[in-house]
């Protein structure tokens, strides 16, 4: 018996196959591009999703293919499908890293338990709203980029119309449970009939159809669970399932995530979300980790990672010198769109290994600045696990782990949002329970242990008093 886990990303679409033991056996995917056809959009038109799974699908080995019972589904959060009453798109998808409706947030109360970004659904259709306004009475359904694929697959019907409250309550649109906020919608001038019914991450809605199934290579009528978004399900793959339990993933951008039993109280900066299952958790997200580093390391014409890691910890950390990485503005725990990074305190003599070196001490303390939000609310961590590409290099997870004050286990999983996706199609069809979750964690390994540091914590004070010094320049 085998589980397809779908997880359909900004940049690309991945699938994993799992055993009945919840063990990956296949993984395959496709890239896409997002399109920029302006300043501050991005869109992709869903055809280039649809074909990208067609790929992946093609090279996954047929006899995995054929044994799948169900399939789960894990997708980019915030982003919005404008469709008809048939599921048929109406325009390109519009993504969360879209900011054409920055200037559209006034119409949300202050404060709001979770941060509007305008890359929400709710932005996002506000705008479309009141550019696009022959959409209000055309479009049927504006649904979330994994709900809008689930549906492709089970025909031109859409089979079931649904959300899960971890996507919902990621719209701006929804309280934090995920319930629709009818009131809101309604000030906002939307259409209510736009918004799918909820229905928890891991219930069946619908099955695949024939045509699907003939193109990907699977049996007709396997269920389909809801799915989720792609942070929560990354943390059920990572193993996450009881309270307290905390990841730490570095990618482009950072995520500090932690499970939590009971509803998480409002922190400014922070968001309380739905988890993949009826839990909740709390989260800090950081835009700027892989992007700024990469951003660096041109800059500093590093031609390749591996020189770039020798040069930074080869060289000693200077006291003087901060970076701070904001060079996209900075969600949690500012909440400053404006705010821009930079080397501060620069000497003739510094190296380009000491501005590497400062950089990965500015993006590990922004980490901390997340995670110190989060221990201010009343969560208390000293073991964290760590998923993301970002996060290989032994050196850096060493800083990581001494910039955080936490114990770092990787985990043996790297497509953790694809494995939670195939892991709610268990859930679906009764494989597995809830109850089965904690056994089926995958392993973790301890890589780093924190170390006092003097020197490293009065860096990081630097670092803070700079960030406030600054924040207001831009």
């Amino acid at each position: 018996m085998r589980f397809l886990g779908i997880d359909l990303g900004t940049a690309s679409l991945k699938l994993a196959i799992v055993d009945e033991d919840g063990r990956e056996i296949a993984f395959s995917n496709a890239a896409y591009a997002v399109r920029t056809e302006h300043p501050g959009w991005a869109e992709t038109p869903v055809d280039d999703w649809w074909h990208a799974l067609l790929a992946a699908a093609s090279r996954l080995p047929a006899a995995e293919r054929e044994a799948v019972r169900a399939i789960g589904f894990s997708g980019q959060m915030h982003g919005v499908v404008l469709t008809d009453g048939r599921g048929r798109a109406l325009r390109p998808a519009m993504l969360w890293p879209d900011t054409r409706a920055r200037d559209l947030l006034d119409a949300w109360p202050v404060p709001q338990v979770n941060p509007v970004a305008p890359g929400m659904a709710g932005p996002l259709l506000r705008w479309i709203a009141l550019n696009e306004p022959a959409l209000l009475d055309e479009a049927r359904w504006a649904l979330q980029p994994k709900d809008w694929l689930r549906t492709r697959l089970g025909g031109e019907l859409g089979g079931e119309i649904a959300t899960d409250p971890s996507d919902a309550c990621a719209t701006a649109l929804a309280e934090p449970s995920g319930l629709w906020d009818d009131a809101l919608i309604a000030n906002l001038g939307l259409p209510r009939r736009w918004f799918a019914q909820l229905a928890p991450s891991y219930a069946a809605a619908g099955t695949l159809s024939a045509e699907a199934a003939d193109a990907l290579g699977l049996k007709a009528g396997v269920v389909m669970a809801v799915g989720a978004g792609d942070t929560p399900c990354a943390a059920l793959g990572s193993g996450l399932c009881r309270d307290g339990d905390a990841l730490l993933t570095t990618g482009t951008g950072g995520q500090i995530v932690v499970m939590s039993h009971d509803a998480p109280a409002s922190v400014a900066g922070l968001h309380a979300y739905r988890a993949a299952t009826d839990e909740w958790y709390r989260m800090a997200a950081m835009q700027n980790v892989g992007v700024a580093l990469e951003a660096v390391r041109g800059w500093l014409a590093f031609d390749a990672w591996p020189r770039a890691y020798e040069d930074a910890f080869a060289a000693q950390a200077s006291a003087r010198v901060s970076f701070l990485p904001y060079l996209s503005g900075e969600r949690s725990p500012w909440l400053n769109p404006s705010a821009r990074g930079g080397w501060l305190g620069l000497g003739l003599s510094d190296t380009r290994g000491t501005l590497m070196r400062a950089a990965f001490e500015g993006v590990a303390f922004s980490l901390r600045a997340g995670l110190d939000a989060i221990r201010s609310s009343g969560a208390t961590m000293t073991t964290m696990r760590l998923a993301g590409g970002g996060s290989i290099d032994p050196r850096w997870r060493q800083l990581l782990a001494d910039a955080l004050k936490v114990e770092l286990h990787a985990v043996d999983c790297p497509n953790a949002a694809t494995r939670g996706a195939a892991l709610l199609g268990g859930l679906a069809v009764g494989h597995w329970h809830a109850g089965d979750l904690a056994t089926l964690a995958p392993s973790a390994t301890l890589v780093a242990t924190p170390r006092d540091d003097a020197a490293l914590d009065e860096r990081h004070a630097r670092f803070v008093d700079l960030y406030g010094r600054v924040k207001d320049w831009f």
